[in-house]
């Protein structure tokens, strides 16, 4: 079987993003704001995953064109939750690096499949 580094990455985000979700939960109580980030950052590695067996190569780029879409979203969600003092710069640095690692391995991937 071979590595898709694209898959793991959005995998372990997604990871990253439920302890997140219950670090605010828990110590911030916050509900709001951390089911915005919950459902846009586990999304993108659910299209990716969904995209896998995309009917068609336009099915698989419309995948992961809204995966794209969901990862950069995230990134909001994360400035805010930074912007707002949810969470620190170090956390948010962090995670908004991951992310933005992730919209540049997609649209490189989007840019590639729809050539």
């Amino acid at each position: 079987m071979k590595d898709n580094p694209l898959k793991d990455k959005s995998y372990q985000f997604a990871i990253r993003i439920v302890k997140l979700s219950q670090f605010l939960q828990q110590d911030k109580r916050e509900f709001v704001l951390c089911k915005q980030v919950l459902r846009s950052g586990t999304s993108v590695g659910a299209l990716i995953r969904e995209a896998e067996f995309g009917q068609s190569k336009a099915d698989f780029t419309s995948k992961m064109s809204i995966a794209l879409k969901e990862a950069n979203e995230t990134d909001y969600w994360l400035s805010l939750l930074r912007d707002t003092d949810f969470i620190s710069r170090d956390q948010s640095m962090s995670l908004q690096s991951e992310c933005k690692e992730l919209i540049a391995m997609l649209v490189s991937t989007v840019k590639t499949s729809k050539s």
